[in-house]
């Protein structure tokens, strides 16, 4: 099976209010109790916000803040196995939805082997 990143773009700016947060964190947590109980589910993380960054450039020049200026971040990834795309998309749509977020679904490449 293939490994794939599942993205979470999140928009710059100050977290919701709770009334808003805590939905989703619950669809959230719901959504990833499935995709560990089908056995798809290799990790996940969320991240501090893109002001805590520091970009690392091949020059050794480094700086403070998020790779480029945007009006959204990464905020969070999981990984997931999955027998094909199509199967990888499903997981994706379901996390955009319970995140309210796009969700970008990409495949990992096997760099162990």
């Amino acid at each position: 099976m293939t490994q794939y990143l599942l993205s979470i773009y999140q928009p710059d700016g100050d977290t919701p209010a709770p009334e808003v947060l805590e939905p989703i964190m619950r669809d959230v947590t719901a959504l990833a109790d499935e995709i560990k109980a089908a056995g798809a589910w290799v990790f996940s993380a969320g991240l501090f916000p893109s002001s805590t960054a520091t970009v690392v450039r091949p020059d050794a020049l480094v700086t403070d803040g998020p790779f480029t200026e945007g009006k959204e971040h990464l905020g969070g990834l999981t990984v997931i196995t999955a027998p094909d795309l199509d199967a990888a998309l499903e997981w994706g749509r379901r996390m955009a939805v319970a995140t309210t977020l796009p969700v970008e679904v990409r495949p990992c490449r096997d760099v162990t082997g």
